[in-house]
């Protein structure tokens, strides 16, 4: 493992959302199985995650226009679960499937971590969902944020650098002066390529039945099981 920083050198703690301190899996799976009783609701959930990072980069590579989470996530679900499941949902169940992501758990040790480190650092959304998504699931899973930085106030998602670097520049910080906290290693390797420091959380059961490999990377600097352990080791 690379040296810790010392926690006087960190300013601005930016948060994954989904996953990181939110249980889709879950939340999602569970609003499924009432949505569409006859089908796998926890297969049907991790079919549909597997589509959000491809149609999202053709957001990026300027494949379609700018367009919101929620319009993408809706695209996807009623494409999935009319080409692999046979089923033709109805607007309403749409709706009711995408605003799941609204209203994520968040994971048990998640609030109280926040709200502890929220005491000695400024605490930040950073997720490819947008604002009012965001702050919904705030309202939900009490996630106090100081700021919401959904994907819509920059009009691009992770990985692209006008994220990252947008949010430096909002909060008058230095890169090396935030830190990415997230459970997912592409995220943690983009956000140090803009120099930012990383953190990784685990959580072995984001994806529900499945095995997610987890192991540490030399290039966080902390590897953490809960945000509760990382408030600790910051001193919070």
């Amino acid at each position: 493992m690379t040296s810790l920083p010392s926690p006087s050198t960190l300013k601005v703690l930016a948060f994954d959302t989904f996953g990181t301190v939110s249980d889709w899996h879950a939340g999602v799976s569970s609003v499924l199985a009432q949505l569409f009783p006859e089908l796998d609701s926890s297969l049907v959930a991790r079919d549909w995650r597997r589509m959000y990072a491809p149609i999202m980069a053709e957001v990026e590579i300027g494949e379609r226009p700018w367009t919101l989470l929620d319009d993408l996530q809706r695209e996807t679900l009623d494409r999935l679960l009319r080409s692999k499941y046979d089923v033709v949902p109805t607007a309403e169940q749409l709706d009711v499937a995408v605003h799941s992501w609204h209203v994520l758990p968040g994971w048990p040790d998640s609030s109280a971590g926040l709200h502890r480190l929220k005491k000695k650092f400024t605490i930040c959304a950073l997720s490819n969902g947008n604002v009012a998504l965001l702050n919904e699931m705030a309202k939900t899973s009490d996630f106090p944020w100081d700021f919401i930085g959904g994907s819509d106030l920059w009009r691009h998602y992770k990985p692209a650098s006008e994220v990252y670097l947008g949010l430096v520049r909002l909060m008058q910080v230095e890169p090396s002066e935030v830190m990415m906290v997230a459970t997912h290693v592409t995220d943690l390797a983009a956000a140090r390529t803009f120099g930012l420091q990383t953190a990784y959380v685990s959580r072995p059961t984001e994806w529900g039945p499945e095995t997610k490999r987890e192991e540490p990377n030399p290039d966080d600097a902390f590897f953490v099981r809960g945000i509760d352990e990382l408030a600790t080791l910051l001193g919070c």
